[in-house]
């Protein structure tokens, strides 16, 4: 296993080319979407196990604390890709095995399953936003501060050697005698400065005694450990803020098994599903948004990082996938489909391309795992 990974890391460009190739032609695959074919959708799923992996072997660390602490907790991330290959797969062998109606049953467990993963993500994470449905780790942004009151986004400010920064003056460890001088923030005193420490260094060189000290032994960086927040913590501190943070996140990962719920109960055919899966939607972004505008308002330090800021614009885009699920998408959007198939049918090559661009998406639109956004 280790030789493997070593050549996924050696080799990721080969590796995800291949992959891409791969999850390509499953799609061209005769039957694909048939409903009597598990091969191909498993074929299809097992590919994708099989990225999910490269990628966490090609994300991981190698370095030795990094990799001790990864190894120390479960993937959640990879767990949560390869539940959504699964499922896919599990609901092509009950709707072959047991039938439509029946099949929603097993895919209720299913999300299930993947709604404890991502609760269990989530507090993982540090109660930080799951991004991508927590296929990837939100890490944090490491935004420091110096004592001038400037950010500097995890760039140390240049300082002078050996030195730092005290009431506007430079405090450095190599004045008379070997103790700590000031010096003053003007050029003409950091130029004395800079002689005196020439001085300081040949009067070093010319004396043997000082040659050992030249080449200090390395000394380990030391290795700080951040502690967690716990739930305890997060309710307790972050205030009313933090509280509907975690709701709008519980909300969301528990919409699809709520979808699903709803869809077992009434039927893929009902509007109920349809519409209170959209409604705990944009609950969980009226949540969020309200969370952060009070953040805003009360001046609170925690703030939304840029990849959190680019997962909610993801969630908003995967609106999209409404005019694809039942009813809708039986009411409405595959009229319009069959519309523009008609009318570029007699196109050379774009009317074959439009053709099977339909027949795609009406396959597609016919399961679960691709159009419940889960």
């Amino acid at each position: 296993m280790e030789a493997y990974k070593v050549w996924v890391r050696k080799n990721r460009d080969l590796v995800r080319s291949l992959e891409s190739l791969a999850n390509g032609v499953t799609w061209i695959l005769p039957e694909r979407f048939a409903n009597s074919e598990i091969a191909p959708e498993a074929v299809y799923a097992l590919l994708g196990i099989v990225s999910s992996v490269n990628q966490h072997i090609i994300e991981t660390p190698t370095d030795g604390h990094s990799l001790a602490s990864k190894e120390q907790s479960i993937p959640w991330a990879l767990v949560v890709s390869i539940l959504k290959d699964v499922e896919a797969v599990v609901e092509v062998a009950a709707q072959h095995f047991v039938g439509d109606d029946r099949k929603w049953g097993f895919l209720a467990v299913t999300e299930a399953v993947k709604a404890c993963v991502r609760l269990a993500a989530f507090r993982e994470n540090g109660y930080r936003m799951l991004l991508q449905g927590g296929e990837v780790e939100n890490e944090e942004e490491d935004v420091l501060e110096d004592n001038q009151g400037v950010k500097t986004n995890g760039v140390p400010v240049i300082y002078p050697v050996n030195g730092h920064s005290q009431n506007g003056h430079w405090i450095t460890s190599d004045g008379p005698d070997g103790k700590p001088g000031i010096i003053s923030k003007s050029l003409e005193g950091r130029a004395v400065a800079a002689l005196n420490r020439f001085g300081q260094n040949a009067k070093m060189l010319s004396d043997p005694t000082w040659m050992s000290r030249l080449q200090p032994s390395p000394v380990p960086p030391a290795v700080m450990e951040i502690e967690k927040p716990t739930f305890a913590t997060i309710w307790s501190s972050k205030g009313v803020s933090g509280r509907l943070f975690m709701l709008g996140e519980a909300v969301h990962i528990f919409r699809p098994l709520v979808y699903v719920l709803l869809i077992r109960k009434f039927g893929i055919k009902s509007w109920t599903p349809w519409l209170v899966s959209l409604a705990v939607e944009l609950a969980s972004l009226g949540i969020h948004s309200h969370a952060t505008d009070l953040n805003h308002r009360t001046g609170k330090v925690h703030q939304l990082s840029s990849a959190e800021r680019d997962e909610l614009k993801r969630r908003k885009m995967m609106w999209a996938l409404y005019v694809m699920r039942d009813p809708f998408f039986a009411s409405y959007t595959r009229r319009h489909l069959e519309k523009a198939e008609k009318a570029l049918s007699p196109v050379p090559l774009i009317g074959f391309i439009t053709g099977k661009l339909v027949e795609l998406l009406e396959g597609a639109q016919s399961r679960y795992t691709y159009t419940s956004g889960s």
